[in-house]
């Protein structure tokens, strides 16, 4: 790969390809093709984020393969998702054995695992994370390490829910400076529309699975978001932590 891209800008260094012609060139390709996964090694180039790893329903040897070829391929922090803690640790144990000395940092609670260092914060400003309660966090560290891993700084509020609205208004300064919010609640997710109607950034509403039976799974909390009379809040599926992470990230680097 390194050598194809040194050839397109030899190419534009000579004037026989256009900046514009490398530029869709570098789009265009490579991946990866490893049999069972076709690594995507230039999604940095096109969208402004490397592949992330989905960790769930794929083996602990499938994961080792795409993490050696990105690490292969200069990718400096890579991002797993959804694997559980026996899954982590094989990778780990795989990936030392091949001798990969990049860190392993496996956060249990989020399910995620960070390979390599956290870049610098390049956002332009901060990116608030508030649960409505303590059973949220799962949920919430998924969000915030996937900020963090995509180069931002991460304020968490934890536990500041509606029953105790004075929680939330202790934090009005958090709240009011922030570039975009996370909002991050189950029962019957009220939590977004008070910040909403607080904040003058886009807030991000994340319904959980948290709640009692008539709850439905997220479901109650999924459709109180997605009806919020405050404006400025959308809304992702229910327990998506990772893409309201990765949603913010990109508001918080416009």
């Amino acid at each position: 790969m390194n050598n194809e891209i040194l050839d397109i800008l030899q190419g534009v260094k000579l004037g026989t390809i256009s900046p514009e012609d490398a530029l869709l060139e570098l789009k265009k390709e490579p991946f990866k093709d490893i049999d069972f996964a076709k690594v995507d090694l230039h999604r940095k180039l096109r969208q402004g984020e490397a592949e992330v790893i989905y960790g769930a329903g794929k083996s602990a040897e499938q994961i080792t393969g795409i993490v050696n070829t990105m690490l292969q391929n200069n990718q400096k922090t890579i991002l797993i998702t959804r694997i559980d803690e026996e899954k982590a640790r094989d990778v780990q144990k795989a990936l030392a054995s091949d001798g990969q000395s990049a860190s392993f940092d496996y956060h249990k609670d989020a399910r995620i695992v960070i390979v390599g260092e956290l870049p610098e914060a390049t956002g332009h400003g901060k990116i608030v994370i508030a649960t409505g309660g303590t059973s949220d966090i799962p949920v919430a560290e998924e969000a915030a390490l996937t900020a963090q891993a995509l180069g931002n700084e991460v304020v968490r509020l934890y536990d500041v829910g509606v029953a105790g609205l004075h929680r939330l208004l202790s934090h009005l300064d958090e709240i009011m400076s922030a570039s975009v919010i996370v909002a991050i609640a189950g029962m019957e997710g009220a939590l977004a529309s008070v910040i909403a109607g607080l904040a003058d950034c886009p807030v991000i509403a994340v319904p959980t699975s948290v709640g009692y039976g008539a709850s439905f799974g997220g479901l109650s909390a999924l459709l109180s978001m997605l009806n919020s009379c405050a404006s400025g809040v959308s809304v992702v599926n229910i327990d998506n932590g990772f893409g309201a992470g990765y949603q913010a990230s990109m508001i918080n680097h416009v």
